[in-house]
């Protein structure tokens, strides 16, 4: 039962990678914009730019991992 639960939280596909870093992106540039109207200015302007170099890492880590599995 739990295994079948869990196989639901597995990325499988690239489709699958593609649309989970979108939905990463999309929360990274909300929370970017939430640093903007907290810290104007140049502090704001930094922490904008940061939250989008997460996802670009999580993102690659998530491609290299299925690049990975498929090839085990």
């Amino acid at each position: 039962m739990w295994t079948r639960f869990a196989r639901l939280f597995v990325i499988k596909t690239k489709f699958e990678a593609f649309l989970v870093i979108y939905g990463l992106g999309t929360g990274a540039v909300e929370r970017g914009i939430h640093y903007l109207h907290q810290y104007p200015g140049w502090g704001g302007k930094m922490l904008f730019a940061v939250t989008p170099v997460a996802v670009f890492m999580a993102g690659a880590r998530i491609l290299d991992s299925l690049e990975r599995a498929r090839e085990e």
